[in-house]
């Protein structure tokens, strides 16, 4: 997916938005690194049935951190609370982002081997499991 002007210059703010929607979200999807792609993706889906979505690309947490409040609320709206973070690490630092309510596409275990793409289908790093974790959100 290319990146505007803008968008590129607010990846050196840790966190910005990468793909929105007209009026307010129904939803925001938060993903970093390779789990951009596929967050995309499912974003489209959901778009496709009706849904308002936001994509945030959160390249580093700590440097988001510390923009101020009124670029963190541009961002990641306090009213917008049905959210899901994608990340191909552990699910507990999310909670920041998608709150006590959200949900996480995250890993759960550790010691899997096997390919790549065996792995991201086996965690549930999937168009079908983020759009679906997300339809149960806003259900």
């Amino acid at each position: 997916m290319s990146r505007d002007d803008a968008q590129v210059s607010n990846i050196a703010k840790g966190g910005y938005i990468l793909r929105d929607c007209d009026g307010t979200p129904d939803l925001i999807l938060i993903a970093t690194g390779s789990e951009v792609g596929v967050t995309v993706k499912a974003a489209e889906k959901l778009a496709s049935e009706g849904t308002k979505v936001r994509v945030v690309s959160m390249p580093c947490t700590n440097v988001f951190d510390e923009q101020d409040a009124a670029y963190k609320e541009a961002v990641l709206p306090l009213a917008v609370t049905a959210r899901v973070a994608v990340e191909a690490a552990h699910a507990d630092y999310w909670y920041k982002y998608v709150g006590i309510d959200g949900r996480m596409v995250c890993m759960t275990s550790f010691g899997e081997s096997a390919p790549g793409d065996v792995l991201m289908d086996y965690f549930g790093f999937t168009v079908e499991n983020i759009a679906n974790t997300a339809k149960e959100l806003l259900d």
